[in-house]
């Protein structure tokens, strides 16, 4: 039985792998798909084959006026499950900061990102079985100075694999050119993305301090995760 209570209003750290630590971003077309599934499962309302929602531009003329509508962004404001603050998906594992704004909207929605993204994976690639590690691991951020390293380890989560990790190896490895965060949609200014970044951006004067911040605290978790190699070096020794 899962040990974290999903409470509305709760900020949590959620993240998975592939099984085995492979690689479950095999090139952009996976990545692309799975950015898709972010957006399209995260809604209250009961959903259909993701294959309905998809590549709007090759849908039959039947669908006339639907498909033209999804396509123009006419369609009404969904009613979401949970609210992204960040987000980083890399080679053979993601990171979401998520906030729940309805009830078990994580699980929810995590039950339909796994699931649908497997069933892609699955088809496409020809194969059977589990492609995810178990279920999806959860943290609740029980400090807002918490929050804010957490928003920083998942923006530049792909410079923390920096040092020779095995995502780094898979960046290198796959078709992929790099793993992808919400690092420029917080860099960038206005809306625009699908990250609720105020609730971070706003503890800063500007975007510039929440970078410098975020940069400093990047040091020190790259300083303690050598630290820790050193200790668990030298206890093997």
């Amino acid at each position: 039985m899962r040990k974290t209570i999903f409470t509305n209003g709760g900020f949590y750290h959620i993240y998975n792998r592939g099984t085995d630590k492979r690689t479950i971003f095999l090139d952009e077309d996976d990545m692309g798909r799975f950015f898709q599934s972010m957006e399209e499962f995260n809604t209250l309302e009961p959903i259909g084959s993701i294959y309905e929602h998809s590549f709007l531009s090759n849908f039959p003329k039947k669908l006339g006026d639907r498909a033209s509508k999804l396509r123009a962004g006419k369609t009404p404001p969904k009613k979401k499950l949970v609210n992204f603050i960040c987000y980083c998906v890399n080679p053979n594992h993601y990171h979401f900061l998520l906030e729940q704004i309805t009830e078990k909207g994580i699980e929810k929605f995590l039950h339909r990102l796994g699931t649908g993204y497997t069933m892609y994976f699955n088809n496409r690639y020809k194969r059977t079985g589990v492609l995810f590690q178990g279920k999806f691991k959860a943290v609740r951020v029980n400090s807002n100075e918490y929050l804010l390293h957490v928003s920083t380890y998942i923006n530049l989560n792909d410079h923390v694999h920096q040092l020779g990790g095995r995502a780094s190896k898979l960046v290198r490895a796959s078709k992929l050119v790099n793993s992808r965060s919400s690092w420029e949609e917080y860099r960038r200014d206005g809306k625009g993305g699908i990250c609720k970044k105020e609730i971070i951006l706003s503890q800063f004067t500007n975007v510039k301090d929440y970078e410098e911040f975020a940069r400093n605290s990047l040091t020190e978790i790259l300083e303690r995760r050598k630290e820790e190699k050193e200790i668990t070096t030298l206890l093997l020794e």
